[in-house]
């Protein structure tokens, strides 16, 4: 499983960092906030929606992208190698 560090957690936002080692997941989620993600490294996400559908993400170090609240999903680090990102939540 992904290990999570949250960096900041005030009544606005919330920062976490995620490390994946190779193969490793985040597990099935649901997002409750609109968020953005900055990957620290490029590389490729495998994510997996609730209907079992697969995107395979490319990834560029440090180009940020933004999704919408309600993202049900698994994330997967597709890579072999550790793989790591910053997810920034809007409360």
């Amino acid at each position: 499983m992904a290990t999570s560090e949250i960096m900041i957690d005030n009544i606005r936002t919330r920062v976490t960092r995620w490390a994946f080692e190779i193969g490793e997941d985040t597990g099935q989620h649901i997002h409750e906030y609109d968020y953005v993600v900055v990957p620290m490294k490029d590389g490729q996400l495998k994510i997996v929606d609730e209907d079992g559908g697969v995107l395979i993400s490319d990834l560029t170090e440090g180009k940020s992208y933004y999704r919408d609240k309600g993202a049900n999903h698994n994330v997967i680090n597709h890579n072999n190698f550790p793989f790591s990102f910053v997810e920034i939540e809007f409360k």
